[in-house]
């Protein structure tokens, strides 16, 4: 259900509230509903993978569309009584002895037991024209994603710090053909020279000015004051910011991954955070998962709220049970 006269009133309560519905927040969703818990999605609409044409390395879906991917698991999450709410969390707060409070763009808010965090990454690209326009298309960053629709193609890798060279030498499984454009921002060792000389790649100093486009089409990159190299891909490392401005008056906070690639909400082996009752999972939590890891850390983490909740309430039963026993004098 996906109407937000689904919702249930300001005073009840749901037992988990997800925000994010990307592939983590949905797959949390269905596994918390089919253990009969009573879940709501927010989902704000802006999947990071939209502009790609296909998901890859996800097993029996490979290929699809990453609409039809969440179209499909907002389906599977509804079957089992989860509520999709459209909108965008502006602020939350709350704590986990009285619940967790969240207040979506149009003033409504939603209430939860338990709160998980499926907001997923941002990715910050060069200002270099042309990039943007052609992100996800034949702009590319993970060899395991989009290797093979590029194979044997002429491909760029985009100099925007030291991880650039390891992209160059990876991607050259994939082609022969591979150039990397240093861009003033990447400087290889001298044994990083030694490997990219050895495994054929080509180095390009000077700063990259812009890609030309033609037909709809990547054809070259273009160096200030300099030539045009023809290209037909061009690989780049982009710095990524989790997504967690809403989460701040929860004291969650993002922290800086140690290979300068960008900041994520640190959370321990089953997705708890340092705010008890607060759980993260996907992208937010791991930079390198991709669609298929993400939707399986989301489950097990699903899980480990499920059995939580359930110690949670087995400590207050017992409590109840040994008083009704006192009462009784049983």
């Amino acid at each position: 259900m996906t109407e937000k006269g689904n919702t249930k009133s300001a005073d009840s309560m749901y037992d988990v509230v997800i925000v994010g519905g990307g592939a983590a927040g949905l797959s949390a969703a269905q596994m918390l509903g089919r253990t009969r818990r009573s879940v709501a999605v927010v989902d704000g609409g802006q999947p990071r993978n939209a502009p790609a044409e296909g998901v890859h390395g996800f097993l029996s879906r490979d290929g699809i569309d990453p609409a039809e991917l969440l179209a499909i698991g907002r389906a599977e999450a509804e079957h089992y009584g989860a509520v999709v709410v459209r909108g965008e969390v502006m602020a939350t707060s709350g704590d986990v002895r009285r619940g967790f409070e969240v207040t979506l763009d149009d003033g409504r808010q939603l209430r939860g037991r338990r709160l998980l965090v499926t907001t997923g990454l941002v990715d910050e690209l060069p200002d270099i024209p042309g990039l943007q326009e052609r992100w996800g298309k034949d702009v590319l960053h993970c060899p395991f994603c989009h290797g093979w629709e590029v194979q044997d193609q002429a491909i760029g890798i985009l100099g925007n710090g030291p991880w650039s060279v390891h992209q160059a030498l990876l991607f050259r499984q994939w082609s022969s053909n591979i150039t990397l454009f240093l861009n003033d921002r990447t400087d290889p060792s001298d044994g990083e020279h030694e490997q990219l000389a050895a495994r054929g790649v080509k180095v390009v100093a000077g700063a990259v000015e812009a890609l030309r486009v033609e037909n709809d089409a990547l054809r070259g990159v273009a160096l200030a004051g300099g030539p045009e190299v023809a290209v037909e891909a061009v690989v780049v490392g982009a710095r990524v910011h989790s997504r967690l401005a809403a989460f701040s008056g929860l004291g969650l906070s993002a922290t800086a991954h140690p290979m300068g690639i960008g900041d994520y909400l640190e959370t321990d082996a089953d997705g708890a955070t340092a705010v008890p009752g607060v759980w993260a999972a996907g992208n937010v939590t791991d930079l390198r998962a991709q669609v298929l890891a993400s939707a399986a850390a989301a489950a097990w983490t699903a899980v480990m709220i499920n059995n939580h909740m359930m110690a949670e309430e087995l400590d207050r039963d017992v409590n109840a049970y040994r008083e009704s026993l006192a009462l009784t004098g049983a």
